[in-house]
């Protein structure tokens, strides 16, 4: 377990990995065959302190607000998108969003660039893509603070998950 300090957040092992390893996988599946060229951001912390052996941080702390999960190219096009899951069956919080990243997508699209979020709902084991025009109507539109999960079934493709690759989301990209 590590703690960060200023953060407000505690990591747990591999708890909520399954969608982030099915998009790896994915990413090194469009990287084999030159399809695009995608990688996960990693988190931009500064580690304070780390136990005797040098394998385990114990003190951390973010040095700065971090935008979306992963980056890229895609068809001459620039791509950035988040990984979110939840265990609602109703509804996605837009707690899991940070404002931050919010500004982020919209200045990703301001720039013409491709932005979005999966979404998993671990419990209907359905994964969606959000476009993140559609996010930020949303946002601007309901007052609300979840998405209901009749948004997603409505306005959002579904990812279907698959052997290679497992969640083939640029196939999506290029119908939006």
């Amino acid at each position: 377990m590590i703690t960060l300090r200023n953060a407000n957040i505690t990591f747990y092992g591999n708890r909520g990995m399954t969608l982030e390893e099915d998009i790896n996988l994915t990413n090194e599946y469009y990287k084999e065959k030159n399809i695009a060229l995608i990688y996960k951001k990693p988190i931009p912390i500064k580690v304070l302190k780390i136990n005797s052996t040098k394998t385990r941080i114990q003190d951390a702390f973010y040095e700065k607000k971090s935008t979306l999960d992963y980056s890229g190219i895609y068809r001459e096009k620039y791509i950035e998108f988040d990984a979110k899951e939840t265990n609602s069956k109703t509804s996605f919080p837009l707690a899991n969003i940070h404002e931050h990243q919010i500004e982020h997508i919209k200045n990703v699209i301001f720039y013409k660039g491709i932005a979005f979020l999966i979404v998993r709902f671990n419990l209907l084991n359905k994964t969606f893509l959000l476009e993140g025009t559609k996010l930020i109507e949303f946002i601007d539109n309901e007052n609300r603070k979840s998405i209901p999960i009749s948004f997603f079934e409505k306005n959002c493709k579904t990812i279907e998950l698959k052997y290679r690759p497992r969640l083939d989301y640029l196939k999506l990209i290029d119908i939006l």
